[in-house]
């Protein structure tokens, strides 16, 4: 086959892959719409969702379920997202930011969730919002420290880990084959949580990428665990597979899971860096967005620490 008939033929095929890719996210954010939709339309205030009723009586479509899933997922999350965002930044997310963090696509995602907290009484009242825009006005951190659910979790969050052993881990990696935490003693790991379609976390990409580049033959080792199936996400493999050539990552990317999630505190800002030395103590932890310099002066100095 010559070169420009080859060539087409690729085009052609990425064109179609892509078509794929967009209807499947289209038809999710549908999915999305439906169940949020019904959600409002029935919600009672001083009542919980009854999210097993949900899945059994009223939507029985797979898509439906994902939806489900992703939103349950994000519902449980949202109070220890919100309060390290507070701790963070000194003020509470707005409701787009929390869309974006949660990977809601349907409009009005983030005010619906909100609203079946505030009409749930399992949920600590920790939350003022505008009622003309329905954005947050003031978080009350305490009140979610004091919850049994998430006191511990964001109690670690917020400086529980600086200075301690860090978790074992045993993760899967993209394409195959498991990567031990505990093989990697003598290294220093920087271990980064992110989620697919994250804009802070295609942010931090290039600097991670450049860190790897520069600094893995001083034994330094990076590793991108992805957080996709915690949060509900319905992106498969192969859209991991394009953000790892997109972004030109050489560094093993590994699949996040619910035991790790929980060994680490819980993971509610993208990405979350964890810096660990070549003792396996956790020398830095940033929640958010790095700034490369931040980050490189941080590993440089574990790198060069014995």
């Amino acid at each position: 086959m010559r070169g420009p008939m080859r060539w087409l033929l690729c085009f052609a095929l990425v064109l179609v892959i892509l078509a794929g890719s967009t209807a499947t996210a289209r038809a999710s954010a549908d999915a999305e719409a439906r169940v949020l939709d019904y959600i409002r339309t029935h919600l009672q205030p001083g009542q919980p969702l009854r999210v097993t009723e949900l899945y059994n009586q009223v939507f029985t479509q797979r898509d439906e379920r994902q939806a489900l899933n992703k939103l349950y997922n994000a519902f449980f999350r949202i109070p220890l997202f919100v309060a390290d965002y507070q701790e963070k930044y000194k003020s509470p997310p707005s409701l787009a930011v929390i869309a974006e963090q949660f990977d809601l696509r349907a409009p009005n995602a983030a005010d619906t969730l909100l609203r079946v907290m505030e009409s749930d009484p399992r949920v600590p009242r920790f939350l003022t919002r505008d009622p003309k825009t329905g954005e947050i006005t003031q978080v009350d951190v305490e009140k979610i420290k004091s919850d049994p659910r998430f006191g511990q979790a964001l109690a670690r969050q917020i400086g529980g880990f600086d200075g301690n052993p860090a978790p074992d881990l045993t993760l899967t990696r993209l394409g195959g084959g498991n990567v031990h935490l505990a093989d990697l003693q003598g290294k220093v790991v920087l271990l980064e949580v992110w989620f697919t379609g994250c804009p802070p976390c295609m942010q931090e990409a290039p600097a991670l990428v450049s860190l790897d580049q520069e600094l893995s033959s001083h034994g330094l080792v990076i590793l991108g665990a992805n957080d996709d199936g915690n949060l509900g996400l319905d992106y498969d493999d192969s859209v991991r597979q394009k953000y790892v050539q997109e972004h030109h990552i050489s560094y093993p990317i590994v699949n996040w899971t619910k035991e790790s999630d929980q060994a680490y505190g819980g993971i509610a800002i993208f990405p979350t860096l964890f810096l660990i030395d070549r003792r396996g103590i956790i020398r830095n932890h940033w929640i958010g967005y790095v700034e490369p310099q931040i980050l490189r002066e941080a590993v440089n100095g574990t790198l060069n620490s014995r």
